[in-house]
This record gives C-alpha cells, structure tokens and sequence, in this order.
C-alpha cells in the first residue's frame, strides 16, 4: 500500500450506493446491469455462493472461531495446507474475535439475506440495530469511576454543615502545627500584625496619615509566606503597578484641574481616565498573567488617586500618603521572607519529585488488582512535575540543583511513569502452581510427553514454562528498581535540603543499586534467552495466557531500562557536590508572561478553572497544528515510477504548497486586522467589559456634588477596590462562595468595631482582636482552597477597625462599621452578580464541551497513529522525531484528562434549578474516553516492535485488504465525530450508527485469508516478540472498538437518543 492510498483510507466520502450482483467492492462498475432477480426493483442484488464456497466459509469459521465473514468478495484463493500451518500465529487475532463476539452479542442481529452493498470504492458503513443498555447497570458502572472526592454526598443541610466545620477546624489545628504550613502561615502573620502594630503606635499612625492602614493592605496581598524569590519578584512587580497606577491618577488629577473649564467638570476628567487605565489593565491582567500583582496594585492605586477625597481641589500630599506605606509594607515582607524560615526556592521542586517518587513506587506493587486510581495519581504526578520544574525556573533561587539537570531528570521521570503507565498490573505470573507435567519440562522437551496431551494441558505446561523461567528474575528486577528508586528519593531530598521527608532510614548507595539493578536486568535477559531457545516455545508463544504473560514482564524490563537511566543522572548530580548557589530565572522570557509562581496562581484564586483554560489551550494549538499537516496525495504513478517515489514527490511539493499559501495569508494586512479584531472578541475584552461597567457605575457618586461628602467621610471607595479584588476573569463564584464571602466581610465589620469597643479604643486589645482575627483569615487566603473570601474577610477588618482606631471612634463605632461593611458588602455581591449576568461561567457546561473536544482530539490523534505507525509506505517507519512529537501530544493530552476530571469536581458547588446534576454519566465518558487513549498509546507502542501491515510486495494483497482497513479507520472517526458534535450542540445522537465492531470483524476475517498467503521470515526471539506485541497490537484495537461502545452509552445517557417514530426523526431518552 502506498502512502497515498494509506491517507487516502481515512477519508469519509459519501455517494449514492449501487448494487451488483455476486461482484466485490473492488471491481469496476459495470457499464450496464442485467440478469437482475426480481428484487432489483429495489435496487438490491442477491449475492449467490455456491455449495463449495458455502462449506468453505463453514469450515473457516470452524477452524478460526470468527464471527462472521465479511460481505466483501475476495480474489484470493486460501491454500488450505499453508492456511492451517499458519494458525499459531493467528491466536492474537482469534482472541480479538472472541472479544468482538462479546461486543456483538449486545447488539440484535440484522439479516442481509445475502446481499451485498457496493460503493465504488467508498466508506462503506455497516449499521446494526441499536445496543441493548440497561440502564440501572450503566450507572451502577459509572459510580465506579467516581473520584473519591467526589462520592461523599454534598449537602447544605447542618446536619452535615456543622460537622463537616468542626472537621475542618480540627484539620488546620493539625497541619499548622504537625507541617511547615504553619511556619508558612506563621511568615504570613508576622508580616501583617507587625505592620498592624506599626499604626497602632500613636508616632507611627500619625506619620503614616489618615490611610496608615496601607502598609496592612500592602503585606496582605504581598504576603511574606512565600518563597525569596516569589516574594523578591512580587515585591518589584507590585510596587512598579503601584508606581504606574499612581503615575496615571496623578496626571487625571492635574489634568482634571488644569484649567477653570476642566476643574468644573472634574468629575468626567477623572472617569475617563480611571475608564481607560481599569480597561487597560484588566485586559492585561487576563493576557499576561506574570502581570497579576502588578496590575492588582495599580487597580488599587488608580481608585484611591481618583476616587479617596475627591474634590476640586488637590493636596499632593495625598499620593504619598499612599506610596511611603506601601514601599514600606513590601519591605517588611521581603525582610521577613529572608530572615524569618527562609524558603529559598528548592523546596517545593524537592517535595514535588519526594512525591512522584512515592507514587512511582507504589506502582511497583505488584500484582494488583484495581489500578485505576493509581494510574490517575501518576498521570497528576506526571503533569506536576512540569508545573514544579517551571516554577522552579521562573523565578529567584538559592539552590543547589541546575536548571538544566532538573530538566533533563523531569523527562526521566516523566518516561519512567510513562512506563508504569503501560504495565498490566493484574497478572497471574506470581500466582502459577507448579504442573505435575510441567516437571518433564526443565531437562526434557514438551515432544516427550504423552501424545494425547490434550490442548488445555499443553498450553498449562507452556505457561507454567514461562512462570518458572521469569517469576524469580522479575522479582528481583522489580525489587532492584524499587531499591534505586528509594536511593534516589533519598538522594533528590539530600541535595534540597530536605533529609527529614526521607522514608528509608538506610537508602543503599546509588552505585551499589545500579549495580544490583543491571545484575538483575542481565539474569532477566538470560531467562529470557534461555527460554527462547526452548523448543516448546516455537508453537506455545501464540497462547493467549502465555502472550499475557510476555505482556507483563516486557513493560517491566522496558521500565528498569528508564529507572536506570533516571538513576544515573542522579547519580551524576550527586557526585557534583555542588554547593549552594543563587540561580536567576532561566524560563523564556516570552513564555513567562503566560506563567506564574505558585503562590501567585493560589492567591489569584479559581486555580482549577485557571488550569483547565491554560491546558486547553495549549492542547487545541497543539492539536491544530497536527491537523493544520493535511496530506496532499500525489498523482498515478507514471511508468517506471515506483508509488514511493511518486508519494513522497506529492507529499513535498503539498506541504511546500500549502507552507506558502499560508505564510502569505499570515503576512497580509487583512489577515493581521483579522487576528486583532478576533482577539477584541475573547474572554480577556468581555473581562474588561464587566470591570469597567461595574467600577464606572460604583464610582458616580464620588463625583456628584449631592454625594461627594458622605462618599469621603465614609471611605466608599473601598467598595470600588473590592469589585476590582474580587471579580475573576473566569470563574463567577457559586451562590455558596457568594454567602461565605459576605459572611466573612460582614464578620471582619463586626470584629473590628468589637476591637476598638471592648477596650475603649485599648491599642493592646485592638492588637489582640487582630490576632485572633487574622491567623484564620490568612490561613484561609494563602493556603485554602478558598483565598478571595479570605483576602475579602482580611482587608474589611483591617479598613475598619484601623479606621475607628485612626479617627478615635468618630462620629461613631457603628456608624464606621456599618457604612463601610455595607460597601463591602454590596461590592463583593455587584461583583459575583455581574459574572452570573454576563458571560457566566457554568462548570457543567463547560465540562460537556471539554469532553466534546477531547472526543475530537482523541479521532485526530486515532487518525495520527493509523497513518503513522500502522499504515505507513515501505521506507517510511516512524523514527525519533515522530515518537518524540508521537509523546509531547499524549503528554499534553494526559494533562488535558488531569484538568477535566478536577473541573467535573466544581460541579458539585453550583446550585441547579431543574434538578441537581449527575456527574455519573459524566465521569463514565471521561473514564472510557482515557481508556481509549490508553489503547491508543498502547497502539503505537506495540506498533515499534513489527510492521502491521504486511511485508509481502504483492499488490493483491494489499488492495484486498485496502477497503477493509479503510472501513474500520473511517467508522470510528465517524462515530467520534458523531458523538463529540452531539455532545457539545447537546442534541440526541443518531439511533443507528455505524457499526466499528462489525467492521473490525470484517477487517480480521479479512486478514485471516490473506495470512495463509504468508510465510513468516523471524527467527526464534525476534518472531516470539513479534508475536507478542501483535496480539497487543490487535487486541488494543479491538479494545478500541470497546471503548467506542462506552462512549456511545454514556453520551446517550447525557444527549438522549433519536428514534424514529411515525416517519419523524424525535428525540427520546432511554
């Protein structure tokens, strides 16, 4: 097959069918029809077989246990005596029909009283009548694949709110005092209450002015319980978006009293300034997100310069009644960040490996029974660790461990769990009792036993074979890799300075485990060989037990190869001994704009949403550009031409011609207009949008006349500052995060005008309430999963308690707390309000769609792995470059899972008022939808070790088999396009879809004829192995095939189904 006819199999064309009788969808049309039977007016053919041909499909079906033949007609004539002599090699195959008998099994049967459908070459789709599902089974299958997180019941009600409290309440107790959360949480609170303090001294608060209470403002949003280099960089990006907000409100404060006519309309000066500068900086704030805490700091700058004391006259005192306490509380965080518990950057790096390591050897726990939730543990690991090794870059480190080291031990990480990810973990090889007739085998031969040996008996004795040659050395292979594990673990925390996390209290040296790793890789490879050379194992190797057995120790020798090379590396460091050393920021400046440090990402709050957006991203570029690589098939060959020749010519001189048709396009003007007013349209313009409607229409009555003086007296513009802290560019906030968070302002009101009140305005009891107060509150901010209600709960106590106690509780301590709590109050409701009202963010829809978009790049990437590592032109293998690009995309598309299943976790929080959302159906489509990428992967991976398609040169063979293979690729992008594109429109899938069981079937009863034309060219090893990952190879396709049948219940329990009904096409749900 050429390449051509290769990419050419995975297109979906349509035409209008004809039928002929007793002819194969590969021969030409006929220029006139006769000898019709009297159906013909229908426009049907009867296929006739004769007598011969009939008993001989019998006897096929007999002798390979298909399920049935195939409609097409083939040219090929099967010689019995090779066809028979070839069955050992077709046990993978059998194995798959007996599978897709099982899948069939669920399906009613359809006759096609013989007769047989021809497209002239075209997709060709079988349809059967729709599967049987019971519906109780299919979600009592989906409550399996819940998260655990996510199978406790939710509830509102007290009986479950109260102590769910009092169990989070002891929860902090526990890890502020048992973890280093609480010398973090300890950092955050010396940084604040030392600067409460500071405008609690009469001297102090009377120097600082009216607004002291900034330098508190200004420790809380750069809060000191960060790591140096996070706090060094948040410290100058903060007080530069202090700077520059600032800088804007004083020219709109100049301006706005430049002249009589500009003074007498102030008001609309200081609007259009603060209008653009807020829509400037929140477009910024959703673009670059390294710019967060400068462009917070700015918003908060520009609404005091334009909106505290407005008047038309100005003092200039004012700016820097804000800039001095503001540089001043930036720097006592950055002073207690570097003298107070320094973290110096290469903590958390150290923590993340110490973690994956942990996971990793868990893995190597074997035998086991259920690993689904492992394998979702490793695939977060697998994503963590790229997000450690950026962080770790991005920013100011005292370390030692080089940039460059660390990236190169990532990617050997990342291999190893990519490794463990392709192991069979349930297995019976530890398990094996000794035969009885298996003792002959040791030092005799499997032809000396009795010659009624029965079937079943002789494939016992093959598989007790393999047991007692690779149980011992597979054992001590996988302890040699959990010992090297373990030293390595041992060795990463030693060089991060973090020996108290070690688990092993004796860790083995790394060149002593290296060493007992590479003696037990060697007696494996020995057992191995050995058994290679048995001569039971030339027609014992196609068993299906015995592959299975190949199946699970072959990935693990794979995995001792990579911890091997992981061990090494750390060992190479180890011998560095280098010391501690300050490392500056090495990530790509350009790629830092989109990436921030951890803490920043935490405090910035909807973390969840933030990630999945990023992921999706960054996926449907990648995705993009694997489907942008469309194959332009070259003309018919010529004479003398070979079709390699002449593909590989059309494939050139299109990638050439489209390279340049879009570099043009990108160049042009139109194009360039195009793109910006695209991006115009974007989340980061809506954001901006709601920011700037929101703040403009808050801050009208800072400049009317009626309303100036209750504005100023009362500190109003607060209010403004709370709707720019509070409103997210993604996430709205549920109605339960709406209720916290004026729960918590309304409690910081209370708690300080009780702070001044208990003592008569004692700044000792004041300092006391604040404690109190703060230590939760920080706690909730910079390390719960809820920080804006924290961060919210923090500044309304500090405003107003520091307030009363600056004014000497004047005009009154209610009056204070109750103006300024309800401005809180009612900005943090305008800012939760405007994002349910414009452009929402629903979890449960975005989660549908996020599903919808998985499906379809799950058929980008089948279509990807067909082409290139299964239908691929002679000379034309697959090489690095393709198995390197081949794992950057399935690593990306891991981390897209990661990110849906956390997103499907915050539909539990939304309040629906139809009915509450089942996130069953849900979890059942992302479970299937990553077991499908798992046999993609294990498609391609298996494909490495033999060619799928056929060595032979014959032509024949390979147009044979040509409408086959097209069929079964075209039918299951079909379906997943099917099911993606109902999914995201919300519309039931169609009753009748194409059948990708019925045309795997087809396909294999297709290649059992064409096998018996073959003769296998390997020798011993290399055709066991080739045997052995056949049947992976096939059986990861079928499996394919399975999963497409998940798919297909699941998003009917979510869409619905459309039956026909009275001659209509109506929707209706099982």
């Amino acid at each position: 097959m050429t390449k051509a006819d290769e990419d050419h199999d995975v297109t979906i064309q349509f035409r209008a069918p004809t039928f002929r009788e007793g002819e194969s969808a590969n021969d030409p049309l006929p220029q006139s029809q006769t000898g019709l039977d009297p159906r013909s007016h229908l426009g049907l053919k009867s296929q006739s077989r004769s007598d011969e041909d009939s008993q001989r499909i019998r006897d096929h079906r007999r002798s390979t246990g298909s399920v049935h033949l195939g409609s097409y007609a083939s040219s090929i004539e099967i010689d019995r005596g090779s066809y028979h002599g070839s069955i050992r090699n077709l046990q993978s195959r059998n194995a798959s029909q007996a599978q897709l008998e099982h899948l069939l099994a669920n399906v009613d049967a359809v006759d096609s009283y013989g007769l047989q459908e021809s497209r002239d070459g075209f997709f060709d789709a079988t349809f059967q009548s729709p599967l049987r599902a019971d519906h109780e089974e299919t979600l009592r299958k989906a409550s399996q694949t819940l998260p655990e997180t996510m199978r406790k019941p939710h509830s509102v009600s007290l009986y479950h709110f109260l102590p769910q409290q009092f169990a989070e309440a002891k929860a902090f107790l526990t890890d502020i005092t048992t973890t280093r959360s609480g010398i973090k949480l300890f950092k955050s609170f010396l940084g604040v209450f030392v600067a409460y303090i500071v405008c609690l001294v009469p001297d102090t608060r009377d120097w600082l002015g009216r607004y002291n209470y900034i330098i508190v403002i200004s420790a809380i949003l750069n809060h000191p319980g960060r790591p140096l280099g996070s706090q060094i960089d948040g410290a100058m990006i903060s007080t530069i978006g202090t700077a520059a907000g600032l800088a804007w409100g004083s020219l709109a404060l100049y301006v706005s009293t430049s002249t009589p006519m500009a003074q007498s309309g102030y008001g609309g000066v200081l609007a259009s300034f603060l209008i653009l500068f807020t829509a400037i900086i929140a477009w910024l704030r959703c673009t670059f997100i390294r710019l967060f805490q400068a462009v917070i700091c700015a918003g908060v700058a520009i609404c005091y310069t334009c909106l505290a004391d407005t008047s038309q006259a100005v003092g200039w005192k004012k700016i820097f009644n804000y800039g001095i306490p503001w540089v001043l509380g930036q720097t006592l965080g950055l002073l207690i960040s570097i003298f107070v518990f320094p973290d110096a950057g290469s903590r958390s790096l150290a923590l993340s490996f110490h973690q994956a390591f942990l996971s990793i050897l868990k893995g190597l726990e074997l035998p086991r029974k259920d690993a689904s939730e492992l394998k979702r543990e490793l695939s977060y690991h697998f994503v963590r660790l790229s997000t450690a090794v950026r962080d770790f870059t991005i920013d100011i480190s005292v370390s030692r461990f080089e940039p460059d080291d660390i990236r190169v031990m990532r990617n050997l990480t990342q291999g190893v769990i990519r490794a463990l990810l392709s192991i069979q973990s349930d297995t019976i090889l530890f398990n094996i009792q000794v035969n009885p007739l298996a003792e002959g085998l040791r030092d005799g031969k499997l032809q000396d036993q009795p010659r009624d040996l029965s079937v079943e008996d002789e494939k016992r004795l093959i598989v007790t074979l393999v047991a007692d040659f690779l149980t011992k050395p597979t054992r001590k292979m996988l302890d040699a890799m959990t010992a090297c594990l373990d030293s390595c673990d041992s060795v990463m925390l030693t060089i991060g300075g973090q020996q108290k996390l070690q688990v092993s209290n004796n860790p083995q040296s790394l060149s002593m485990c290296l060493q007992v790793l590479q003696k037990s890789v060697e007696g494996f490879d020995a057992a191995d060989d050995a058994l290679v050379d048995r001569p039971e194992m030339v027609s014992g190797s196609g068993y299906q037990e015995v592959v299975k057995l190949f199946l699970f120790v072959h990935p693990i020798r794979q995995a001792a190869d990579k911890i091997r090379m992981l061990t090494r590396h750390i060992y190479a460091m180890e011998q560095k001994h280098r010391g501690w050393w300050l490392q500056l920021p090495s990530y790509p400046y350009k790629k830092s704009l989109n990436r921030t440090n951890a803490q920043v990402r935490h405090d910035r709050g909807g973390l969840t949403a933030g990630f999945y957006f990023r992921t999706k991203t960054q996926l449907e570029k990648t995705i993009e550009e694997l489907h942008s690589r469309s194959y332009v098939p070259a003309a018919r060959h010529e004479v003398g031409q070979s079709k390699q020749k002449s593909s590989q010519a059309g494939e050139t001189t299109g990638a050439a011609m489209n390279s340049k048709v879009n570099k043009a396009k990108k160049q042009g003007l139109r194009y360039r207009i195009w793109v910006a007013l695209h991006r115009l349209q974007g989340f980061e313009s809506r954001f901006a949008f709601k920011v700037v409607v929101v703040t403009t229409l808050l801050s009208v009555p800072a400049w009317l006349d009626q309303s100036r003086g209750w504005w100023n007296d009362n500190e109003i513009w607060w209010a403004v500052v709370t709707v720019w802290l509070m409103t997210h560019p993604r996430v709205s906030g549920t109605s339960h995060d709406l209720a916290v968070r004026i729960f918590y302002v309304l409690l910081g009101s209370v708690w300080g005008a009780l702070s001044y009140r208990a003592g008569s305005g004692n700044p000792y009891v004041v300092a006391i309430f604040a404690a109190v107060f703060m230590i939760p509150m920080l706690h909730r901010y910079t390390q719960s999963a809820h920080p804006r209600s924290g961060v919210i709960g923090c500044i309304s106590f500090t405003v107003i308690s520091l307030s009363t106690y600056t004014s000497g509780g004047n005009p009154s301590v209610t009056q204070i707390a109750w103006t300024r709590g309800l401005a809180f109050a009612a900005a943090t409701l305008a800012s939760v309000l405007v994002n349910w009202i414009l452009w929402p963010f629903v979890a449960r829809h975005e989660l549908r769609k996020s599903i919808s978009a998985m499906m379809l790049h799950l058929a980008i990437l089948y279509r990807g792995v067909v082409s290139r590592y299964v239908y691929y032109s002679k000379d034309d293998e697959p090489g690095p470059q393709d198995i390197a690009r081949s794992e950057m995309l399935e690593g990306r598309l891991r981390e897209g899972f990661v990110r849906i299943r956390q997103l499907m976790e915050l539909t539990q929080h939304e309040i629906r008022l139809r009915a509450p959302f089942d996130p069953l159906p849900y979890s059942a489509l992302i479970d299937a939808s990553a077991q499908l990428f798992e046999n993609l992967i294990e498609v391609r991976q298996s494909s490495l070790y033999f060619r799928p398609s056929y060595p032979s040169g014959d032509d024949r063979i390979h147009d044979s088999l040509t409408p086959f293979r097209r069929d079964a690729v075209a039918v299951i992008l079909m379906n997943l396009f099917i099911l993606a594109c109902s999914l995201r429109a919300t519309q039931p899938i169609p009753r009748y879809l194409p059948s990708a069981a019925a045309a795997r079937q087809k396909l294999l009863d297709q290649m059992e004829r064409v096998e018996a034309e073959l003769v296998a060219r390997q020798e011993s090893k290399l055709r066991r192995w080739a045997d052995v990952y056949r049947y992976a190879f096939s059986s990861a396709l079928t499996d394919i095939v399975a999963q497409l049948q998940e798919l297909q219940k699941y998003t009917r329990e979510i869409v619905g189904e459309s039956a026909y009904v009275a001659g209509n096409l109506a929707p209706v749900n099982d």
